[in-house]
């Protein structure tokens, strides 16, 4: 079926008396339904459902996941998401029935493996981040935040310092961070970028104070820069006895080459779903351990892996914390998805992981190198693993920085990042990742070019692209505030249940 013909949903196919599945014979008395559940619950009428055959359904899920854009099925340059290969074998060691088949409410003894895993993960982790002690528990990158911001809300409290109720953004972070610090009772400040992309210490001398609870910075940031003043900011902050929180959502970049503890962060959170290869997509499931100095160990979130209990050399999870904040998450974090991460640092080792990081950096470089000619760049400086790009240029023809990337769609690949960060106009934000071949990256500057290019010649054909996708360009607005997200059937002359909205 070509990819712009009519797709028909589930309830719109099959005929009656088409089977996907046959039940056995019962081999238990027959009991009547009205027996077994309450008439309360019963339905007076058939559900609607469509009678299948297993071939119908096999080919209906194989031709829609034909029709999602993936890593891997093309490119895919989301700046700040990190869409890189995940290594297949990473799959096989999740699914191990040793962890795939475990539950949460196992005893410890019955778990060991299960728990030293995460141990290990944990040691590996605060390795990596310069710091004292970890917890897997988060589920996400975001939830990695709240969870930090809690912990320096803790430790300011135990000190005697609830009055600190300031968090320094920078104007060039990722939404969430203010959105996380908001959450824990924080007013946010703004703190500008320099013109090198940084974060401006002028203006954050002015800002700091005794209310100042600590900063949130990605380091790079979202500009893909390095802030070259980080150890004064530090220090500023430190100084002011606020503390440093390190967004790890660009961490990929800098693996092997410096450490957050070391730049003078007090709590890191790792978005294991970005730099430690786990897929994460379609919502999840994610994870975002925080790594944090030791004078935040106290506070950290129950439970606690730890190792050896007085009675034997054992592993467990330990649940009786008194300064804790608490749980953050049923159980212990998505576990599969650590085992992921474990299996991805444990093969690369550290050599590997500094390539990775080396290769990302390369290939951003390479790439930007060869765009600016075609497309403003705000930014004159070597970028780490992503950089943005402006369509300002373009912009003057008429045509935004979300033409491009729906024209990108047409010539198979996925849009960058676009509008963010916002302070960049019609900002194009790309990252290659360390996965991608030279050949890939050459082919995508052609597909730039070539959009650069259809500007100058054709603005209107961005204007209305897509125009070789399963969908066209939608109302957004409309799609937005009239969303269409339940089948209804209905019947017309002739036909049978269309999808009537």
């Amino acid at each position: 079926m070509g990819l712009n013909q009519k797709f028909p949903l589930l309830m719109e196919l099959g005929a009656p008396g088409r089977r996907a599945y046959y039940l056995p014979d019962l081999d238990v008395p027959a009991k009547a339904v009205a027996e077994l559940i309450p008439a309360t619950f019963l339905r007076q009428d058939s559900a609607p459902l469509p009678e299948l055959s297993e071939l119908e359904v096999v080919r209906h899920y194989t031709g829609l996941s034909r029709r999602n854009h993936g890593v891997d099925v093309g490119f895919y340059p989301l700046g700040s998401c990190t869409m890189k290969y995940n290594p297949k074998v990473n799959e096989d060691l999740a699914f191990l029935p040793g962890f795939a088949c475990l539950h949460p409410y196992q005893p410890d003894e019955t778990v060991q493996g299960a728990l030293q895993l995460m141990y290990e993960l944990e040691q590996d982790l605060c390795e990596i981040a310069g710091l004292d002690r970890a917890t897997l528990t988060p589920a996400a990158g975001a939830h990695g935040e709240l969870t930090g911001q809690m912990l320096i809300k803790a430790y300011h409290q135990a000190r005697g310092e609830g009055h600190r109720d300031e968090m320094i953004v920078p104007d060039a972070a990722h939404g969430t961070n203010p959105a996380s610090a908001a959450m824990c009772g924080y007013k946010i400040v703004e703190v500008p970028s320099n013109a090198r992309g940084g974060v401006s210490v002028e203006h954050l001398e002015d800002l700091i104070g005794p209310k100042t609870a600590g900063l949130m910075l990605t380091n790079p940031n979202t500009l893909g820069l390095f802030d070259e003043d980080i150890l004064t900011i530090s220090e500023l902050v430190h100084a002011a006895g606020g503390l440093l929180y390190y967004d790890g959502a660009n961490a990929n970049a800098i693996l092997g080459k410096c450490r957050p503890g070391d730049m003078g962060f007090d709590v890191v959170h790792f978005n294991i779903h970005k730099t430690f290869s786990t897929p994460h997509g379609g919502g999840g499931p994610g994870s975002g351990p925080i790594a944090v100095r030791d004078i935040l160990v106290p506070f950290l979130p129950t439970p606690m892996v730890e190792r050896g209990d007085g009675h034997g050399e054992g592993f467990f999870l330990d649940h009786h914390r008194p300064q804790a904040i608490g749980k953050v998450k049923g159980f212990h974090g998505n576990f599969l998805v650590l085992v992921r991460a474990y299996a991805y640092i444990r093969s690369m080792g550290p050599r590997g992981l500094k390539q990775a990081s080396e290769d990302a950096v390369l290939s951003a470089n390479y790439l930007m190198e060869r765009l600016r000619e075609f497309y403003h760049l705000p930014y004159q400086r070597a970028c780490k693993h992503e950089f943005v790009l402006s369509a300002r240029k373009q912009k003057a023809q008429g045509v935004t920085a979300q033409d491009i990337a729906k024209r990108l769609q047409d010539y198979g690949i996925h849009a960058p990042t676009i509008y963010f960060p916002l302070i960049v106009e019609e900002a194009l934000m790309i990252e290659p990742t360390e996965t991608e071949s030279k050949a890939e990256l050459d082919e995508f500057v052609d597909v730039m070019v070539t959009i650069a290019r259809e500007v100058e010649e054709s603005p209107q054909r961005l204007r209305t692209a897509p125009h070789h996708t399963v969908v066209g360009r939608l109302d957004e607005t409309r799609a937005a505030r009239h969303p269409i997200v339940r089948w209804h059937a209905k019947e017309s002359a002739g036909e049978g249940p269309v999808n009537g909205g």
